[in-house]
């Protein structure tokens, strides 16, 4: 059977930059822009030449892609022709293959927020489309507001759409723009924009987030003929994001019947690239992956009940909707107090641990597990903790050096250039090999990048490791959380520290203390523990 054709069309570095607390520098829009362009997007949206220095710096670069770059822009303003425009004029000197504009569709926001007449917009549209395609571009028209503007008055919408056709469009878009269109009403419209003469190898769609449903939206125009789908990485976007392109591309390849009716540029060996894509755009951004992300978040493979993880070593398939290697995730049998010896064991392998199933050792491990989560720990999302934990228990865990003592200090102080701030001071006493070493840091509060009584226990702990030393210089902290998991005076606080190191590893560690310089302290050490058990 031979297979239809679908669009792909990225937005992440136009309507992606829209959330809150995002800026792109340039050199970043050109590393994201290459990581979409190796998965097989077939458009990559840059963003809006002329509306910011950093856009237009984007664009200026002439960065080469196999995708179609594409410069976003709006239709011409009132009372000027397309020619004498110099908004779509930056638009059109990007000198991109495709051109994107958003042009009004709803005949509110056509009247309250442009101020001029239906029949005023729709030529606007037109001779905006005209002219980009007479430039020799490929010519996309955003339908902005459309299901809101198709619920008001369906004729004036769809006006829109043959006006942008006519003009030359390849594709006219319709957007969900609020985002509060629910996917059956996205597939009726789509249906009926279809069956009005607007072809579906025309037809786009682009939804937000606002009602978690931004995803199903999509699939439900793709369902009902729409052939372009627009979205970004990560679901990024104003408010709530837009539609999640590390949601959609495996679903459009990986499920039916979108797998056995469509094909895109995306095929199975760039798919494989999907979780390093979705990471890389966290560590660019300096934010936490979420661990619950379909497909590509860390948690998205894991299995954490003991029937499940039996299970899943007989068959993966039994609780495993796709193979995780297919979207380049792995598979994950986190411990917990849930955990059961088919966990366990499968744990210990990956660490490289090999024991009998017969071993009295494993019940010991999965005794201490529970009694120590009981206490507070949490072993699923410490992995590196409790391999250190079964060593111990299996005697399999080397010492490579003792702390002695260690002291933290927090001193308000007024210093002349900065004003107050706050001062912490850590000192650690460790011995190696019978020697003694002493390593003191401080962290001033006012500092960006050096700041509080954690990071300053962090530097001094690992400052002179003797023979350690040169192993460990690669390692740094990346994410730090604390719980309070009983209330009241006796409360008891877990920390959990991410660390990577200059391999690419990342690994997760735990403490546990009424003191959260104590639990980060056990946290820490467990982190250099364990690199060192890696590479000592």
């Amino acid at each position: 059977m031979t297979k239809e054709r679908l669009y792909l069309f990225d937005t992440t570095l136009r309507d992606g930059q829209q959330t809150q607390g995002i800026q792109f520098s340039i050199p970043e829009k050109i590393m994201i822009a290459q990581t979409l362009d190796k998965l097989g997007l077939d458009y990559i949206e840059g963003g809006w030449p002329g509306a910011n220095p950093t856009d237009s710096g984007f664009f200026e670069s002439a960065l080469e892609t196999k995708a179609a770059m594409t410069a976003f822009g709006m239709t011409k303003r009132s009372g000027r022709s397309a020619e004498n425009d110099d908004v779509l004029a930056a638009v059109l000197n990007a000198r991109t293959r495709a051109v994107c504009l958003v042009g009004k569709t709803h005949v509110f926001h056509v009247e309250a927020a442009l101020g001029i007449a239906t029949g005023e917009n729709l030529e606007n549209i037109s001779q905006s489309i005209r002219h980009v395609a007479d430039q020799g571009r490929e010519a996309i028209f955003d339908a902005e507001q459309f299901f809101d503007g198709y619920r008001a008055d369906p004729g004036y919408a769809l006006s829109c759409l043959k006006a942008a056709l006519d003009a030359g469009a390849r594709w006219v878009v319709l957007c969900d723009t609020n985002g509060g269109t629910l996917p059956r009403e996205v597939g009726e419209i789509t249906t009926e924009v279809i069956a009005s003469g607007i072809p579906g190898g025309n037809l786009g769609i682009h939804t937000h987030n606002d009602t978690e449903n931004a995803v199903a939206g999509s699939l439900a125009a793709v369902d009902a003929g729409a052939r372009h789908v627009q979205g970004t990485l990560n679901g990024l976007g104003e408010r709530c994001g837009n539609a999640n392109m590390t949601s959609i591309i495996p679903t459009l390849l990986l499920k039916e019947p979108y797998a056995e009716k469509f094909e895109t540029r995306v095929n199975l060996e760039a798919l494989s690239n999907l979780t390093m894509a979705s990471r890389q755009l966290d560590n660019i951004l300096n934010r936490v992956p979420m661990k619950q992300a379909a497909y590509v978040g860390a948690s998205a493979f894991a299995h954490k009940a003991g029937l499940h993880a039996s299970a899943i070593l007989k068959n993966p398939a039994t609780y495993e909707h796709i193979p995780p290697e297919t979207v380049g995730n792995s598979r994950v049998v986190p411990m917990s107090s849930q955990a059961g010896q088919s966990n366990l064991r499968r744990r210990l392998a990956e660490a490289g641990l090999q024991v009998d199933e017969n071993d009295s050792a494993l019940s010991g491990i999965l005794e201490k597990v529970k009694s120590r989560e009981d206490q507070g720990y949490t072993y699923d999302s410490a992995q590196a903790s409790f391999e250190l934990l079964a060593r111990a228990e299996l005697g399999q865990l080397p010492e490579f050096f003792k702390v002695k003592r260690y002291r933290v200090t927090v001193e308000r102080r007024d210093i002349r250039e900065m004003g107050i701030t706050t001062v912490s001071e850590a000192v650690v006493v460790v011995d190696i090999d019978g020697e003694k070493k002493i390593s003191a840091s401080e962290s001033l509060d006012d500092l960006e990048e050096d700041r509080g009584p954690v990071n300053a226990l962090a530097r001094a702990l690992a400052k002179d490791l003797g023979r350690y030393q040169e192993i460990i210089d690669d390692m740094r902290l990346v994410d730090f959380k604390v719980r309070i998991t009983q209330g009241g005076t006796a409360a008891v606080t877990r920390v959990i520290i991410d660390s990577e190191d200059g391999h690419g590893r990342r690994w997760s560690t735990v403490g546990v203390s009424p003191n959260i310089v104590d639990a980060s302290f056990e946290a820490l050490l467990d982190a250099i523990t364990w690199k060192l058990l890696r590479d000592a």
